[in-house]
């Protein structure tokens, strides 16, 4: 399980690298459906660090509070598991 989230998390925060340098670029862009999908899936930490580390999605309300709300929902699930 620590291996998923590892890894989920990486590619949370390189999607939003990748995002980032596209929209820099007016490149295709990687979906706000696929970035939330990652997200929920568990990589809302990687995402997180990804938005502030590379100024990306800040100002999207959305973003700002639906990462840290799928952070929790995460923390929450493995307390409820490992319980």
């Amino acid at each position: 399980m620590v291996i998923y989230y590892v890894i989920v998390n990486i590619i949370g925060l390189l999607i939003m690298r990748e995002d980032k340098k596209r929209a820099k670029q007016h490149a295709w862009r990687i979906s706000e459906k696929t970035l939330f999908l990652i997200a929920l899936l568990g990589g809302a930490l990687g995402g997180i660090i990804g938005m502030y580390t590379y100024r990306h999605k800040t100002k999207h309300l959305s973003f700002k509070v639906g990462f840290p709300l799928f952070m929790l929902l995460h923390i929450a699930f493995i307390y409820i598991i490992l319980k």
